[in-house]
Parts: C-alpha cells; sequence; structure tokens
C-alpha cells in the first residue's frame, strides 16, 4: 500500500508498479496514515489480465496505468471533481486548459506557451488535468496520468478559462456557444457512469460552466496563436 496527495485528496494505489508506480510518485504523501484515505484504487491482475487478452496491442504495464486512471476519476466526481481530457499550462500561478480530440495540436499550443512565457509558464498536466471544485473555485490539479510524455506537476492551481482547439489558419477566439460547450465538455470527460454518479458529473458541469470562462479557438502554430488565446483568456 502507499498512499498519495493527488488533487487535494489520499489516494491509496494498492500494488501500483511500473509505468503507474514511476509516474505517481512525485504525488507521494509525506503522511501514510491509513485513516486518511478518500480514494482506494485496486486493479487487480485478473482486470488487467482480461484487459490484455481482449486488447493485447497494449502490455500490462499500460492497462494498469489507464484502468487506475479510470478508476480515480470515476471515484473523483464524488469529490466535486471531474477528468477533462486537455493540456494544461501553468501562467503567473493561474491554469489554462486547452482542449481537442487527439491529434488536433492541444500540446502543441501549450509548448508554444513555454517557448513565450519561459519561466512564467509550466505544464500542470498535459492530457488528463482533473480539475475540482474546492471550497467555492474552480482548479486544475496536476495527476499521474498525464499522457505519454510523462508532463505532470503536483499542483493545484485556480482554472480561469476552458479552450477548445481546432486548426485554423488564421488566429480566432470567441467565447463558446453553450450547447456546444457542454457538448465538447462532456465528450472530454469520464461518460460511463451509473445513474446517480452521472447526477453528479452532470451538477459539477453545471458549476463549471458558472465559474470559468468557456472558449473555442481556432489557431495555427505561431506565436501569435499564443497571444490571441492568453490575451483573450487572461483575467482582467
Amino acid at each position: 500500500m502507499a498512499i498519495y496527495d493527488i488533487a487535494g485528496l489520499k489516494v491509496d494505489l494498492k500494488n501500483a508498479g511500473g509505468r503507474t508506480g514511476k509516474q505517481a510518485l512525485p504525488y507521494l504523501a509525506e503522511n501514510q496514515d491509513e485513516k486518511n484515505i478518500d480514494i482506494t484504487i485496486n486493479v487487480t491482475p485478473e482486470r488487467i489480465e482480461n484487459a490484455v487478452a481482449e486488447h493485447p496491442e497494449l502490455n500490462q504495464g499500460d492497462w494498469e496505468y489507464m484502468l487506475t486512471g479510470t478508476d480515480f476519476y470515476t471515484k473523483l466526481i464524488k469529490y466535486q471533481g471531474i477528468l477533462l481530457h486537455s493540456s494544461c499550462v501553468v501562467v503567473d500561478g493561474l491554469a489554462y486548459a486547452f482542449s481537442a480530440d487527439s491529434g488536433v495540436g492541444k500540446s502543441t499550443h501549450t509548448q508554444l506557451w513555454l517557448k513565450h512565457f519561459g519561466e512564467r509558464a509550466h505544464i500542470l498536466n498535459d492530457d488528463k488535468p482533473a480539475i475540482r471544485i474546492i471550497d467555492g473555485r474552480v482548479y486544475a490539479c496536476g495527476t499521474p496520468w498525464s499522457g505519454k510524455y510523462d508532463y505532470s506537476t503536483p499542483e493545484i492551481v485556480p482554472l480561469v478559462g476552458i479552450c477548445f482547439i481546432e486548426r485554423s489558419e488564421e488566429n480566432r477566439i470567441k467565447k463558446a456557444d453553450t450547447s456546444r460547450a457542454i457538448y465538447n465538455i462532456f465528450s472530454q470527460t469520464v461518460r460511463k457512469l451509473g445513474a446517480e454518479s452521472m447526477e453528479s458529473l452532470l451538477d459539477v458541469l453545471d458549476e463549471i460552466f458558472k465559474k470559468v470562462p468557456i472558449w473555442e479557438l481556432g489557431c495555427n502554430i505561431s506565436d501569435e496563436a499564443v497571444l490571441t488565446s492568453y490575451n483573450a483568456m487572461k483575467p482582467e
């Protein structure tokens, strides 16, 4: 047993090894008291073997990593938190999450932010940050489930904008249409849930929409794309 501090919660990752254990190491809690556990994740060898049998293109380590992440984000809903498939960058202590389908270029865009802002910026999580409502405020949280390059930081940072990216020759940004934004966020989070958890998920999404601006960005790969998104999204 090992207890980790993830998204402001004590998480017991039982028997986590390989890639999961390596990426979780920066999140290891100083206090290993079992009484403080919020979430317990125990992915059994049998479950991993069944997954490998169904999809042998991934090895056991890959499946352990994926299944532990799925379990964490499913249980996170109980704590007013969700997964948002996105690349989340921090600038001057504030978080900006850029979401899109795989291959569109969300990580490419946040890498441009790192280049532009230098030491003022870092990646919080490059693939699956947790978004939580804590004491009435929305935060982006680093987690060990951070994509193939393992860009993650064990921090909890105020989230000031969520932006959905599409490719464009010209750079443009606008506030997202509500119905489209709901569809976009819903398509980039955990959805295979029971009725009770689904109701909780919708409640969390409703609160996020009330507190965090949602944007749509068309961009190319340029420094101008960074300025277009940052100047619109940064708090006044």
